[in-house]
């Protein structure tokens, strides 16, 4: 136990500069078991540091600990939470706990028998954390996505700025642009966060499109492959899906000719989009009348993040793709998105929007949303695309 508690400490004071993030007010610090549930890259471990150095600094009672310690792996979880919490033990944070067999069981286990602990653990966004049964009704289960645009502003200029809803942007999007501009130019650094400003790594990584490819390739080698049970032998299918979704231009979901081009059936190429959706490789758009769990085709698919884009496709990326993996990518969290005919998404069964570069949106009617790229102002219908990644 000593040794975990020097890591913790050596971790907490080599912590020297934390990201504020958006969740970390959303948390419910009086539930005694959180998920935070993330994709590789997005900072699940640096949350944990962030949060214990904000409630719990200088506290004793309170731990971080990765799962793949040696320790735990010979002792068993439950036996170390146990052992933690006869010491005086009263948050701990648990990091990576998917990889530990039989988690879910012990987590549950751990819950019912210290009920004034409190566990924060954090997990891949590939695993099912509410509907598993020895956790259903027990956990509070929150997502950690990559940076806003919002985020990675705050970051480059120490300044602060608000949340807004979407319905706020489009309702007082020329007041709220205003209050912005006040402070900063964003578009002087809307180009940097396309390509590296998702990810909190870009503060420290020297060769972020090989950091982007490195995770990619673990996720697809290790992660999705050790939930989803697909054997070896077929990663290369997995990558050669990825990168036919990447380099389309139009972003359609062909399921027979997916199926011809990598060589597995129809029902595999589903399963498959649905584990890169799953792992956030992938964002899936369906129409009003299904969602992603109906198990029909989704009607349209995008690379799930621009930096993602950008480093699957290098000096290939379509302009208007990455204008709307961005658009996706700040709203997703925060909305529920649709495919629609009428323009490019749905919003909250609200709102239909289009993406478009600068000067395209007057084409459009005008009960149509147009995000338009590279305007620091609009007006009426037209908004700055900018502007939406402020929503979380």
């Amino acid at each position: 136990m000593n040794s975990l508690v020097t890591t913790h400490s050596t971790l907490l004071k080599e912590r020297v500069s934390s990201i504020h993030r958006g969740l970390m007010d959303q948390i419910n610090r009086n539930s005694r078991l959180i998920a935070v549930k993330g994709s590789r890259g997005v900072g699940k471990t640096n949350f944990l540091l962030d949060y214990c150095k904000k409630y719990h600094a200088g506290e004793n009672t309170c731990l971080y600990v990765n799962i793949n310690n040696l320790f735990i792996a010979y002792d068993g979880l439950y036996h170390f939470v146990e052992y933690f919490y006869k010491l005086g033990g009263k948050v701990l944070l648990l990091d990576q706990i998917h990889k530990y067999p039989g988690w879910d069981k012990e987590l549950r286990k751990c819950y019912d028998n210290f009920p004034d602990l409190q566990i924060i653990f954090t997990s891949s966004s590939i695993v099912r954390i509410k509907s598993n049964p020895y956790l259903q009704g027990v956990v509070d289960m929150y997502n950690l996505s990559g940076l806003s645009f919002r985020e990675f502003l705050e970051l480059e200029t120490q300044k602060q700025f608000p949340v807004y809803s979407f319905q706020e942007i489009v309702e007082h999007h020329e007041e709220i642009v205003e209050h912005i501009l006040d402070k900063i130019r964003p578009l002087a650094h809307f180009a940097n966060y396309l390509e590296c400003g998702y990810y909190p790594i870009y503060l420290e990584q020297k060769s972020h499109i090989d950091y982007l490819l490195k995770n990619i390739n673990l996720t697809l080698e290790f992660d999705i492959p050790y939930i989803s049970q697909i054997e070896l032998k077929y990663l290369v299918k997995l990558k050669q899906l990825l990168y036919i979704a990447a380099i389309d231009p139009n972003c359609n979901v062909n399921i027979s000719k997916l199926s011809a081009a990598i060589g597995v059936s129809r029902a595999t190429v589903l399963n498959y989009l649905n584990y890169m959706k799953d792992a956030r490789l992938l964002t899936l758009l369906y129409d009003t009348e299904n969602n992603d769990d109906c198990g029909k085709k989704p009607k349209k698919l995008y690379i799930h993040n621009p930096n993602l884009l950008n480093a699957v496709c290098l000096d290939e990326v379509d302009a208007g793709v990455l204008r709307k993996s961005f658009f996706l990518s700040q709203l997703c969290p925060v909305c529920h998105i649709n495919y629609t005919g009428y323009a490019d998404f749905l919003v909250d069964e609200k709102f239909r929007v289009s993406v478009c570069q600068e000067g395209r949106g007057r084409r459009l009617e005008s009960s149509v949303i147009v995000m338009e790229d590279m305007i620091e102002r609009g007006k009426g219908n037209v908004i700055p695309l900018w502007l939406a990644g402020f929503t979380y």
